[in-house]
């Protein structure tokens, strides 16, 4: 079945597609589809994934996947938040909003944070009980970036236990542990339920 994500991001594209591999799911981006994005202006990362996801429904009428997540640094009253992605401004590179992050927190020293998802699906643009699913993932930040995988602010965020940041795991484990993981194994649970 075809399902399109909410986005154009090819590092989530590539996480969710082996996440949800183990579902009858042919996830392309809206980008191959040529769909711009959605206005992400709600206030919680649920409420973005819905609109993100409704958007490309009602543009393809085919099923649909949002993933709205971001980093939430506790200490920044939440910062970057639902902006994660456009934390040094529109249009910014992973770079210029992890500079952002660090300049912003040159006060402290390994502050906590999390990593928050929320992934929507729906079957179409009314669906009116869309599969909601969420996963948190706590750590803390680094001041010097670490490591080669993943992208984002991935490799500033120190996973408990492991002294590694997320960039300095291979995708496997990662995908296990992340806060896309534990989202993506709670919807893969409520699709096999679904009839």
């Amino acid at each position: 079945m075809k399902v399109v994500l909410a986005s154009g991001n090819s590092g989530k594209l590539a996480e969710l597609a082996a996440m949800l591999a183990a579902v009858d799911m042919d996830l392309v981006s809206q980008s191959e589809l040529g769909i711009e994005g959605a206005a992400e202006d709600a206030l919680t990362f649920v409420e973005n994934a819905i609109a993100k996801a409704r958007h490309v429904c009602k543009a393809v009428q085919l099923p649909a996947l949002a993933d709205d997540s971001g980093l939430v640094v506790p200490c920044l009253e939440g910062r970057p938040g639902i902006r994660s992605a456009r934390y040094a401004g529109e249009g910014a590179s992973d770079a210029e909003n992890n500079a952002r992050l660090m300049t912003d927190l040159a006060e402290y020293s390994l502050p906590s944070a999390h990593f928050y998802c929320a992934l929507v699906y729906l079957r179409h643009a009314a669906d009116p009980a869309p599969l909601i699913a969420t996963g948190s993932w706590h750590g803390q930040i680094v001041a010097d970036a670490r490591g080669a995988f993943g992208f984002g602010y991935d490799p500033h965020f120190l996973v408990p236990g492991l002294n590694r940041t997320a960039a300095e795991m291979a995708p496997e484990e990662k995908n296990r542990l992340s806060h896309r993981g534990q989202a993506s194994a709670q919807l893969l649970h409520m699709l096999r339920q679904r009839p």
